[in-house]
């Protein structure tokens, strides 16, 4: 196929090179993005779009969900020109789309979502992050918190005993170079297997903890090294483990499903592959911005290198990124056993007694071949979520059995101060956004902004003086990720409604956090 689009030069396209000492460009004296940020013009209440006429060689429009209070944070932004970007890339169906909780990220925008046509599209890694399959998992206990009482700051300090989190963290699961495969292959099933949870943590699992199509082949020597030692660690940055309370129920039916109910505690957190699929996304990014070189193909943002989804190169990535996601879900199983381990110490009961059992298991960093309706028939496309999830609705098999008839079960946590929520998929997100929805409230600010506005003891003064005690590996962990560093969630879950992607299910807020 021919990978030439249009580079941002008023139409005249540019070869993608290198310049003496640079990274790959693309466009006239190596600018990535035009100069103005792209105009917006509303749809509806909740939907803004940017016409194909705003970036040269758009092929189809960019389509923003947020409202006006949320869109005040973004105009201008460069992610908005990221959007507009994504719209140029060969084989884009429908629209390139951004998620309420959009924010600058590499290539895509944090939030984005577009879907590509198997024969004539592509795939890219800056589509679906460094992260491979970051995501959320909800575990449910039998405590409300006037029982969880003055245990809950040693259960913090044992969750954080037992779930080694910061930057770089090692002390979980070391591996052998043999099972470094078999994780990959195998990925939560193979946790539980070896003694790392319950057969019935799987089926509340999107594709349940395992994608088949993995290719341990596929993943490098420097990949495999970095995840040696950190199955069933945390991390830094974003990634967190909280204690919470279900504050409201909005959906009781489905909340019943879930084995949620009000005053409940339940633990939610967040991580994904770790250095191992970072470095698979380094590797391939690389490797992909060696194949367009190789071909003169111009680029309108060198971030958004990419390969046919049917050449060797782009296979190849996808085998590497499914084995990566694998890597993830083992990763995340771990931490389930290190939780539960935490709660039989402090309380001196068998965990099943405390319930603790896995309520979803959600991932927000992916690409996926899937079946959409695009105009007027079905097509089988590969949808690019980075930052943003699956929000399927009821009847679709990929649902959990449980779940089916409420919908898909997306979880959206905010800031270690505010707010998380179980939303429900709807039928219109997959008339309007692949089947998907936000992942989180969405950075408002860069974690060097947060540092230099934020103070440690202020930040921790506050949250304690709210019920929220912490715990975290650094200072940095925790100004990095204050409370202000975040978009208001309830306004960023105000906008998935209002746009038909999910509906709400519960609130759930924090009772203590463990920081990477």
């Amino acid at each position: 196929m021919n990978l030439a689009w249009t580079a941002v030069d008023g139409g005249r396209t540019t070869p993608l090179r290198r310049a003496p000492g640079a990274a790959l460009i693309g466009g006239p004296a190596g600018r990535p993005v035009p100069a103005a940020p792209p105009a917006l013009v509303p749809l509806d209440d909740f939907r803004w779009q940017i016409p194909p006429t705003e970036v040269p060689g758009m092929r189809v429009p960019g389509i923003l969900f947020s409202n006006e209070r949320l869109l005040e944070q973004v105009r201008g932004d460069a992610s908005l020109t990221q959007l507009a970007n994504v719209a140029t890339l060969p084989g884009i169906q429908g629209a390139a789309l951004a998620m309420p909780d959009i924010h600058y990220g590499y290539g895509f925008p944090v939030g984005g979502v577009a879907a590509f046509d198997i024969g004539d599209g592509i795939v890219s890694p800056g589509g679906i992050g460094y992260d491979i399959n970051c995501g959320v998992r909800l575990l449910r206990t039998t405590l409300s918190p006037a029982e969880l009482g003055e245990r809950r700051e040693p259960l913090l300090d044992a969750l954080y005993r037992y779930v080694p989190s910061g930057v770089g963290s090692k002390g979980g699961r070391t591996l052998s170079a043999g099972e470094v495969d078999e994780v990959l292959a195998g990925g939560a099933r193979w946790a539980v297997e070896h003694g790392f949870g319950r057969a019935e943590d799987l089926p509340v699992q999107e594709e349940e903890g395992r994608l088949a199509a993995a290719r341990p082949d596929c993943v490098g020597p420097a990949a495999r090294q970095r995840g040696l030692k950190q199955l069933g660690t945390l991390g830094a940055g974003n990634h967190f483990l909280e204690l919470q309370r279900v504050a409201e129920v909005y959906y009781p039916e489905f909340a019943q499903a879930l084995g949620l109910s009000a005053d409940q505690v339940v633990v939610m957190f967040h991580c994904g592959s770790r250095g191992l699929g970072h470095q698979v996304a380094t590797d391939y990014i690389a490797e992909m911005d060696r194949y367009l070189l190789g071909r003169g193909t111009p680029l309108v943002d060198r971030q958004l290198s990419c390969a046919p989804v049917e050449s060797d190169e782009g296979q190849r990535y996808l085998g590497g990124m499914a084995a990566s996601a694998n890597f993830a879900w083992a990763n995340r199983q771990l931490i389930t056993h290190g939780i539960r381990r935490a709660f039989r110490e402090v309380f001196g009961r068998p965990d099943e007694a405390l319930d603790l059992s896995v309520v979803y298991d959600i991932s927000h960093n992916m690409a996926k071949v899937e079946s959409h309706r695009v105009g007027d028939r079905d097509r089988r496309v590969l949808v690019h979520r980075k930052g943003a999830t699956r929000a399927f609705p009821p009847g679709r098999e990929e649902v959990p059995a449980a779940y089916r008839r409420f919908g898909q079960p997306v979880l959206v946590p905010g800031d270690m101060g505010t707010a998380s929520y179980v939303l429900a998929g709807l039928p219109t997100a997959m008339e309007r956004s692949f089947g998907s929805s936000c992942h989180g409230a969405g950075r408002r600010l860069s974690r060097h902004a947060a540092v230099r506005q934020f103070r440690y003891d202020e930040v921790t003064r506050e949250l304690r003086a709210r019920g929220i005690v912490v715990r975290s590996a650094s200072r940095e962990g925790v100004t990095e990720e204050a409370p202000g560093a975040y978009k208001d969630v309830e306004e960023v879950v105000r906008v998935a409604e209002g746009a038909g992607l999910t509906r709400r299910v519960a609130r759930l807020v924090p009772l203590g956090v463990v920081k990477g």
